[in-house]
């Protein structure tokens, strides 16, 4: 009888459990799913990958949810386990990113058509950063991190994360100053 008592109890706290974990889950994708699938977006320039990547991102976060004591870090936690599968996908295979698809993506506020074009402007000339600058802006624009958080998930100094912040915006203003970029020509 005794045994039969400790087998319901044990079941009910493995269910208590499972229940606390799909809840704790549920809370972190409908969060975080919007800031991570932009951020997979951004880092791949296609929707499709980025579907992919931001599901198998979930996908791992569910099978680690229990490494994840601390709540307020979740987003840091979910962006690098984002970027370790943006990393995978190039040893897997490579694939072909097409611009048309990149038009495709559209933004939640409906900006005007000006607004529309500085966005896409800016948008293309972000994808010519390099990587090394490219990922830390992204994470500070997209992600909301700052230095220190974005230093700890690049696994970099702080330093070199601000240095490279400054490089990006400095590279950033320069191409969107010059009159070719802007749709302005001379004689």
């Amino acid at each position: 009888m005794l045994r039969h008592w400790r087998n319901k109890k044990s079941t009910s706290t493995v269910s208590s459990d499972m229940l606390n974990k799909q809840r704790r889950y549920n809370s972190l994708v409908k969060a975080l799913h919007a800031d991570i699938y932009r951020y997979a977006y951004w880092l791949c320039g296609d929707k499709h990958i980025a579907e992919d990547i931001t599901q198998e991102t979930f996908l791992r976060a569910w099978r680690s949810l229990d490494t994840l004591k601390d709540e307020k870090a979740a987003k840091a936690w979910l962006i690098t386990i984002l970027r370790r599968e943006n990393a995978r996908r190039f040893e897997r295979k490579q694939f072909t990113y097409s611009d048309i698809e990149q038009e495709e993506l559209q933004d939640t506020l409906s900006p005007s058509t000006e607004n529309k074009v500085e966005q896409h402007l800016l948008q293309k000339q972000i994808e010519r950063l390099a990587l090394e600058y490219r990922e830390p802006l992204l994470l500070q624009l997209i992600g909301g991190f700052s230095g220190e958080e974005i230093a700890k998930i690049l696994s970099l100094n702080i330093n070199t994360v601000m240095t490279r912040l400054f490089r990006a915006r400095h590279q950033l203003k320069q191409a969107l100053e010059q009159p070719q970029v802007r749709g302005q020509s001379h004689g």
